[in-house]
């Protein structure tokens, strides 16, 4: 059997080969579709679209919550285009939209926070807030604990601030018991170092090292631990400056304990006759200035910014503002020149520092005219301690520091540091000095601080 479709598809003819021929012809007429008919569909198709565009953004845009009986109707069993989707990406769109209004508008007056979650849950329950005030009942509680949580961080670092600062009770009387031993024991007294090692204090062979404090429990510990780290204690020798009303106490400790293998000198401020009003003026300045003497030991935390204040910042200020910077003993370093005239290198040390290491081989380093050798701060693994710069100390927004110093230059340890007294004498660094001090007397604000 064989089948032929015409071209015109108007006929179709089954023919069969079975000894015989068998014709069938059929005729197929041809369907026509009106242009009438055509333009009718176009235009009903044309005229449904908008609508079902325009329900399809009505229901998207407004929600389940909203929709009006139609539009549900439609949501719910109609087909996908007319909004048959999963609504939780829209509700977190919707609370974003809140809190980011909520964020920039003023906390109403008056609006009562609940202490827990709990207690906003059932308020938001039982008073049917609406999402405005449910968000500014949720920022306000956080901004709360958040307030709660910076105070007693700052407290915190207060109480261990005062904790550091303070001389416990065991050493003040210590030191008291220390200065009546000067008073009533002739060998507390005795001359330091001998009479036949004086020549020593001058001499450029041994290795001087440089400690001024009022501490000293603390005084003894440097001493003794430079002592053990030493590989030639022998060639060791110290010069302990003091304040007057800790000579006495500092001066029986040394003479009392004599430390093996070193020869130790314990002096104090007023036992030099350099140091006069008219040579170092920082003595006027940090004596009689109310401005500094309130700036150290004043209240700190009142006036404080403290929502703009972390508690790593805080800590920071709290340390720049012990009141041990307002002492002369912590200028003494700039004066050094002139306090040990015959002496060429010098190491001066911190009163917080512990030894561990021989330090003989500083005196080995040639500073090539250098004044100061010491560890920079602004590399290492610890970011906290090692990441200083002077952009960390100092106000760059005011002009003269701006002009002068450089932000991202490399800040230094001053624990420990090794002088080259003969380079220095050669430069104005004391007169730099004074004039910053002078500027920041007169009110500069020069530090970040």
């Amino acid at each position: 059997m064989q089948l032929h479709i015409s071209p015109s598809m108007r006929s179709i003819t089954i023919s069969s080969n079975n000894g015989f021929t068998d014709l069938m012809k059929i005729k197929v007429a041809a369907r026509h579709i009106s242009y009438r008919t055509l333009f009718h569909t176009i235009l009903i198709v044309a005229f449904l679209l908008p609508f079902v565009f325009i329900l399809t953004a009505l229901v998207t845009l407004e929600g389940a919550n909203k929709c009006s009986s139609f539009d549900c109707f439609g949501r719910r069993f109609g087909p996908r285009f007319l909004g048959r989707v999963d609504d939780s990406g829209k509700l977190v769109r919707d609370f974003y939209k809140i809190f980011n209004q909520v964020i920039t508008e003023e906390i109403p007056d008056g609006l009562k926070l609940p202490d827990s979650f709990s207690q906003l849950v059932a308020e938001l329950k039982n008073n049917q807030y609406d999402a405005k005030t449910f968000a500014f009942s949720l920022r306000a509680m956080m901004e709360k604990l958040e307030r709660e949580i910076r105070e007693s961080k700052v407290s915190e670092l207060m109480n261990r601030h005062f904790a550091a600062s303070s001389i416990p009770k065991g050493i003040h009387c210590f030191s008291l018991r220390l200065t009546d031993e000067y008073s009533s024991n002739a060998y507390a007294r005795r001359q330091l170092p001998s009479p036949e090692l004086l020549p020593v204090l001058s001499n450029n062979s041994y290795h001087h090292f440089v400690l001024s404090t009022d501490n000293i429990l603390a005084a003894s510990v440097v001493v003794t631990s430079v002592v053990r780290s030493s590989l030639e204690p022998e060639k060791v020798v110290f010069h302990v400056i003091t304040d007057k009303k800790t000579y006495a106490g500092m001066h029986s400790w040394f003479a009392l304990n004599p430390v093996a293998s070193i020869i130790v000198e314990v002096k104090g401020i007023h036992q030099f006759d350099w140091l006069t009003r008219e040579n170092v003026p920082v003595l006027e300045a940090i004596e009689s200035h109310h401005d500094f003497r309130n700036y150290y030991h004043g209240n700190h935390i009142a006036g404080a910014n403290l929502s703009n204040t972390t508690p790593q910042s805080f800590a920071s200020k709290l340390q720049a503002r012990s009141p041990k910077y307002i002492s002369l003993l912590n200028h003494l370093r700039i004066y050094l020149p002139e306090l040990f005239p015959d002496l060429d290198k010098v190491v001066f040390l911190d009163d917080d520092v512990v030894i561990q290491r021989d330090l003989s081989p500083l005196w080995e380093i040639d500073l090539q005219g250098k004044v100061n050798g010491a560890i920079e701060t602004c590399k290492g693994e610890d970011e906290w301690v090692m990441s200083k710069y002077f952009k960390n100390y100092f106000n760059f927004s005011h002009p003269l520091i701006a002009k002068h110093l450089d932000p991202d230059e490399c800040a230094w340890a001053y624990g420990m540091n090794i002088f080259d007294l003969r380079a220095w004498r050669k430069t104005n660094i004391r007169e730099t000095y004074h004039f910053w001090l002078k500027e920041l007397q007169e009110g500069s604000d020069l530090s970040t601080f």
